[in-house]
């Protein structure tokens, strides 16, 4: 993942104090703030569908849980066309169509095949390393999406404006990076920020223009 970039914003608003058990979680829940980020095209509009991470520096903080998420396939295409997951996190390719399809990934993070197949789907496939892993279709090249497993604690995708938030983040550094399918920075895009420091609004724009979106036919939510 890219490391250029043109600092912009990262607001930290905040939250009251709770009521607590015992101090030291009283003055941790205190502390703890949103953290919001909008990331940006080289041009300055929203960079869309793009997948935010932050993760823990100081103090460390253990990854979110597994889940259990479903990858459809509908009209030929992947639903959703994205998937951010924890590490250790499963996933299951249900096939809604009408016509039998061919689930594969090369991607060295999870290598797996999937026999052609139409209705049930095979058993959940675990995703246990962290990394981005392209899938498409053996039978339909036209189909084509991620799933970006991360070991960070807060992660999700930017809306239609290119803003992501994470509410009740606790006080400390976090390595925030970004991550977009058509991104073409030379190297990670990523920043280090102070949850709970006196800064206002910051922004993450790209160095350089997206890349083409590789295949034609039906839009997938990263594209413009």
């Amino acid at each position: 993942m890219p490391r250029q970039l043109h600092i912009a914003a990262f607001r930290l608003v905040g939250q009251g104090a709770f009521a607590c058990a015992a101090a030291l979680l009283c003055a941790a829940t205190a502390r703890a703030g949103m953290l919001e980020v909008k990331a940006l095209q080289r041009d300055g509009k929203p960079l869309v569908g793009a997948v935010i991470t932050a993760s823990a520096e100081n103090p460390a903080l253990p990854p979110a849980a597994p889940i259990k998420a479903i990858m459809d396939q509908v009209n030929l295409a992947f639903e959703p066309d994205v998937l951010v997951l924890p590490v250790k996190s499963s996933v299951q390719f249900p096939n809604s169509d009408v016509v039998r399809h061919q689930v594969y990934s090369f991607s060295s993070a999870r290598q797996f095949q999937l026999p052609l197949y139409r209705g049930k789907p095979y058993p959940p496939t675990m995703f246990e390393q962290t990394g981005v892993i392209t899938l498409g279709c053996n039978i339909h090249d036209n189909m084509l999406a991620y799933i970006v497993v991360t070991d960070a604690p807060f992660f999700g995708r930017t809306d239609a404006a290119g803003s992501w938030a994470a509410p009740a983040v606790p006080s400390g550094r976090y390595r925030v990076r970004v991550w977009h399918p058509l991104a073409s920075e030379p190297a990670d895009i990523e920043q280090v920020v102070q949850v709970g420091a006196d800064k206002d609004v910051v922004q993450i724009r790209l160095t350089r223009g997206l890349k083409p979106a590789p295949l034609k036919g039906r839009p997938h939510s990263w594209e413009y």
